[in-house]
């Protein structure tokens, strides 16, 4: 996709309906926003998600891509500090924190997803506000309240910047700037003005291409790490008086400009204050890329009800919406676990062998035949239904086709993991304590020690270290 000339509303013509004050009005929001004004039911997901997020940080420990920005981080960054780095148990400041905290968090492909902006926001929020927090002594409250704010910032601009974004650009790295920007100005109490800057100077370093899937390079948590790093960066800046875009989303050579044609400006402000997206925002069951999800429960559901063996089954259809051929498409042989969870016919085998893909299961697959096999029996087709449900809703299509040439069809409307499917606190304390456990960085004791800190965040006068 060619970048858009500035202010060519012709190719994008859904600018013209901007009013110009999209970035401000949603900079304000985010500065005023307080913990009693969010509602009770808000800051309970809110928690979930932390502690979801806090399983997935510590899942990164030890992973090779996640141990090179560690490194980096310890060589250009204090050893000292307030903010800590969760799979390293060390300090240092709040943008090298920010950092390493970011890239571990995503590694492992568990954290949560927003469905309509395809956006990961506990990646890129989470490390930010704890950062930040635990550098101004920050009360637990102050940080969910920055989260939350962090949360509505970026899934509405990940919404704005619409579908053709996605097609070349990770949401996460992009919009992750702004929504990163936006919890760390909170905790540093930045004003509505100061808060336009930071957005501004988020919205300028907003990067991230899907490029990489095609060579299996380590980018995607590059894309986490910088967001986090360059929204606090943002952050810190703005409250030294640095000033920013004042229409960095909206304006003609902003954002949208040169990285969408099928931009929404009215989406950046959809009911702020009334419309939750916390609410809206799904956990992930399985360790894959999310767009393999739908058509994994579908496919779960006809194996578990057919008792189907993994040897009865000849060919698989995934019937999906077109951001899953875009992401999936280019991976057709994976050449690394990371790879894997990208690829629909690595996730499907995986599901058809073991009725599961979990961490393990990827971790295996290189060296999983059975479940390689079905490479060459796995194909994607795009569904119309589908895709004009898509991003709004994820729903799983499959036909299956078994060995003695019985074709059947299976469906799924809500993702495990959806809101209306969602996971239980006990399900996401059980898997935030498997993925603790699987990154080695805490033994039992430490992991029992750990998840009523977790938990209890909202009554810590100072949050403090976490591990």
């Amino acid at each position: 996709m060619n970048a858009i000339p500035a202010g060519d509303t012709a190719v994008n013509p859904a600018l013209r309906a901007a009013t110009g004050h999209e970035s401000a009005d949603l900079a304000a929001f985010a500065a005023a926003l307080r913990y009693e004004d969010i509602p009770a039911a808000v800051i309970d997901r809110t928690v979930d998600f932390f502690v979801d997020w806090a399983g997935s940080a510590l899942s990164g420990g030890g992973q090779r891509a996640v141990g090179a920005i560690e490194r980096f981080a310890a060589a250009m960054g204090p050893q000292d500090g307030r903010s800590e780095i969760l799979t390293a148990r060390r300090t240092t400041s709040p943008l090298f924190a920010a950092m390493v905290n970011a890239a571990a968090s995503h590694i492992s492909e568990q954290d949560d997803v927003h469905n309509g902006s395809v956006f990961h926001p506990a990646a890129v929020v989470f490390p930010a506000a704890l950062a930040t927090a635990q550098h101004v002594g920050a009360s637990g409250r102050d940080f969910l309240a920055a989260s939350v704010a962090g949360y509505e910032a970026g899934i509405r601009v990940g919404e704005f910047l619409g579908r053709s974004h996605y097609r070349v650009f990770h949401t996460t790295g992009t919009a992750g700037t702004v929504a990163a920007a936006v919890a760390a100005g909170r905790l540093l109490g930045l004003d509505a003005k100061a808060m336009l800057d930071a957005v501004g100077s988020a919205g300028t370093q907003a990067a991230g291409l899907w490029e990489f899937l095609r060579d299996a390079a380590d980018s995607k948590q590059l894309h986490t790490a910088k967001a986090a790093a360059d929204g606090l960066t943002a952050a810190f800046l703005a409250a030294e008086g640095f000033t920013g875009a004042r229409r960095i989303l909206e304006g003609a050579q902003g954002m949208a400009a040169g990285m969408s044609r099928d931009a929404d400006p009215k989406k950046i402000v959809d009911r702020l204050g009334s419309r939750w997206t916390v609410l809206e925002t799904s956990f992930k069951f399985h360790a894959s890329c999310r767009h393999t999800h739908p058509a994994a429960d579908a496919l779960l559901g006809l194996v578990e009800a057919h008792d189907l063996s993994p040897e009865a089954i000849a060919h698989v259809v995934a019937h999906v919406h077109q951001g899953a051929i875009d992401v999936l498409g280019p991976v057709t042989d994976p050449k690394t676990v990371h790879q894997a969870k990208f690829s629909m016919p690595a996730t499907l085998g995986l599901i058809a062998v073991h009725r599961r893909a979990g961490m393990a299961e990827f971790d295996a697959y290189l060296s999983d035949p059975a479940a390689r096999a079905f490479l060459d029996r796995v194909e994607m087709a795009l569904d119309p239904e589908v895709d004009a449900a898509y991003p709004r809703r994820w729903i799983g299509k499959v036909s299956l086709r078994t060995g003695d040439g019985t074709v059947l069809e299976g469906r799924v409307d809500e993702p495990k993991g959806d809101p209306g499917n969602t996971l239980t606190r006990a399900e996401t304390d059980a898997k935030a304590r498997r993925l603790a456990a699987y990154g080695g960085m805490l033994d039992a004791a430490g992991i029992d020690a750990l998840m009523p800190r977790l938990w209890s965040i909202a009554d810590r006068n100072a949050v403090g270290r976490l591990v």
